[in-house]
Formats: structure tokens, sequence, C-alpha cells
């Protein structure tokens, strides 16, 4: 299948269909209880650019490959033990040697609350002086790894602020993809705690907009256009539950006046009822096809709201490469993301075939 909207190297070309470059950290999951008084967490890995390649290994079946770093240790460890199950290729990790206490480097623990009802989400990240957050861009053999073959590369907002050199080794390794003909793809994922201590949202635009000079598909929310890259949604509600597609089309509109390299500009509309109940939907636009909407579900019930957006943007990135329309791939984004938060954890357990049947309008009842 050919998508009008872009042009993707033929699977039989490449070693991978998906590179991912991100930091991974481990999340740890108090369940239903606070991080401020919990006794036990579940243990996932997750990261903002790791989540898509793993969503586009397990629930749609593509070869992938993740670029990040990790201090060798037993925490390291446990990491890439969970990456192995994911099913990404973990050969370009970078290992760093461990000091033993993680003065010099370590790795990034993410303490994560789901939220119920009028008790929002909490996030609470120790991620400074992180093995990932150290990399350069000399680390990884760029040509080597594209040379080989990939159709996709994602990376994102979140890597970028993780210090100097993070947007540096993104800037390269987006360069080094495009020179082989590999599409870019780049979540804004504006996060105001990454940005605060460096500069703020000045600094997160700075970097953003040199980095979105070698992205092809360019994906974010209603905050990430605004705060990353200076694009305003007019008429949207400062709480955020008031979504009119209408404003994110203009919005849209401005973005690719600006960006003539943007191919594909895709974004989340996410209202928050309350920490369990969001309205959900996506609006993605082409250079080729225009606009595209998914389904909105109004009231959609969510476990964990957490790879929401991740999920959207695997969704999203199969469709583009696999399907046949923009208008497939919006809505194979937006049911892969609403799956993904019926579930706990920052991964995707969705199959294709659940995303297929919602994507296409199917309901909650019951198979057997």
């Amino acid at each position: 299948m050919t998508n009008p909207s872009l042009s993707v190297r033929p699977a039989a070309e490449c070693r991978y269909d998906v590179v991912a470059l991100g930091e991974v950290m481990l999340r740890l999951d108090p369940g239903e209880r606070r991080v401020r008084n919990a006794r036990r967490f579940d243990v996932w890995e997750g990261g903002g650019e790791y989540n898509v390649a793993r969503g586009l290994r397990r629930c749609f079946g593509l070869r992938g490959a993740i670029v990040t770093a990790l201090a060798n240790n037993d925490v390291g460890r446990l990491v890439e033990d969970l990456m192995l199950a994911g099913g990404l290729d973990t050969s370009w990790v970078q290992w760093c040697d461990f000091d033993g206490i993680g003065r010099q480097v370590r790795n990034g623990l993410n303490f994560t609350e789901r939220g119920f009802g009028v008790r929002g989400a909490l996030g609470v990240s120790d991620r400074g002086h992180t093995a990932a957050s150290q990399m350069r861009p000399e680390d990884v053999d760029w040509e080597a790894l594209f040379s080989g073959g990939a159709r996709w590369l994602h990376t994102g907002g979140i890597f970028a602020a993780l210090s100097e050199s993070t947007a540096e080794v993104a800037e390269v390794a987006m360069a080094a993809a495009r020179k082989h003909g590999t599409v870019v793809s780049y979540d804004l994922n504006y996060r105001p705690s990454l940005w605060k201590g460096i500069g703020g949202v000045e600094r997160a635009r700075e970097v953003n907009r040199r980095l979105a000079r070698h992205v092809d598909v360019m994906i974010g929310n209603e905050e990430d256009f605004t705060a990353s890259l200076g694009f305003e949604v007019e008429g949207v509600s400062e709480d955020l539950r008031d979504l009119d597609t209408g404003a994110f089309r203009a919005m849209i509109e401005r973005v690719s006046g600006e960006y003539g390299n943007f191919q594909v500009i895709a974004t989340t509309l996410r209202g928050v009822q309350t920490a369990t109940v969001n309205d959900w939907g996506a609006i993605a636009w082409s250079r080729a096809e225009g606009f595209a909407e998914a389904t909105h579900r109004p009231g959609l019930e969510i476990l964990d709201r957490v790879g929401g957006g991740d999920s959207f943007a695997s969704g999203l990135a199969y469709g583009l490469m696999e399907l046949d329309s923009l208008a497939e791939a919006v809505q194979y984004g937006a049911a892969h993301g609403a799956l993904a938060m019926t579930t706990p954890g920052d991964t995707t357990t969705a199959t294709l075939a659940e995303v297929a049947k919602l994507a296409g309008g199917g309901s909650a009842r019951v198979d057997r």
C-alpha cells in the first residue's frame, strides 16, 4: 500500500521499520495508591520516544530499534530486560560505566500516579545526570545505522530537553536519517519540569524551532504547539475542556505555512473532565490530502492516561507506512491511543485487530 501523504521507503529495502531516539526510564507505579504513602510499586519501562517504537513493534508487528544510553548496573539491566520484552533491537543502546553510587551517571526513575476522579495524574521524575542526558552526537555511528536502512526515525522534545548535548544528538540523527531517505517524526511533548531550570518556554522554543527544520511529521497537542513553537490556538478555553477543531485547523494552517518541510501535522484533542473521564479525539493534515479528523470520543473512560499520546503517534505512523490514506492513519492513531489508556503502564497491550475494530466503529461488546 502507498499512502499519498508521505513517501516512505519500501520495507524490503530496510533493516528497520522504525528507530526511536530517546531516554528510557524505569516507571514506578503505586497502582491505586499515592506515591507519597505507597509500600509497593509495579515497574514498567517507558519513555516518550521509546513508547512509539515499542507500540509499532508489539501492536502493529513492525521491526524496531531503540537508541538510548543506560548506566551499566542492575537497574539499567532491569530496564534492558523490560525493553527486550517489548521486542525492540537493543544493540544500539550505549552502556556507561557505573561509579557505584550515581555520582557521575545513573538511570532515570519516573514515579507516576494514574489519578482518579477529581485527583489528577501525577508524575515525579528523578532523572538528573542520567546516561541518556549525557549522550553526545559522536556516541552513535549514525551512518551505519541509517545506511543499513530505516523507514522511520522518531524522536521528540523530551529527549531534546534533557541537556544541551541531547538536542545536538537529535539534530545530527535527524539530519543523517533524512540523508538516507528516512522519514523523521517528532513529538513536541512539552514538559514544563524539563525546561524550567534551563530557560523555560523561551529556551524550549529556541531548541524546538531549530529541530523542526528537520521534521517530516510533526506531532503535538494544544499546549505543545503553543509552548514549543509559539503558535497559539485561538478560542480554546483556559482549562482546555472546550477543544474546537476549527481553531486547531487554523493553527495547523499557520504552522504548515511557516514550516514548508512538514508533510504531515497531527494533534490529539484531549478534554479532561476528570482523571478517569476524558474527551478524546485527533486531527491531522497533510500537504497531499488536507485535513482528516478521527472519531471524537466524548466521555472516554480511561485507567491510565500516560502514554496515550505516544500510542496515538505509533498508530498514526503505522497508518502512514501501511494504509491508504491520512483518514485511516488518524483513525488508527486515535483508536490505539484510546485502547492504550485502558491498561496500566506507559506502553500498549492492544492488538492490531483491536485497533482495526475500534477504528472501524466497533464496540466494547464481549468477544468470546
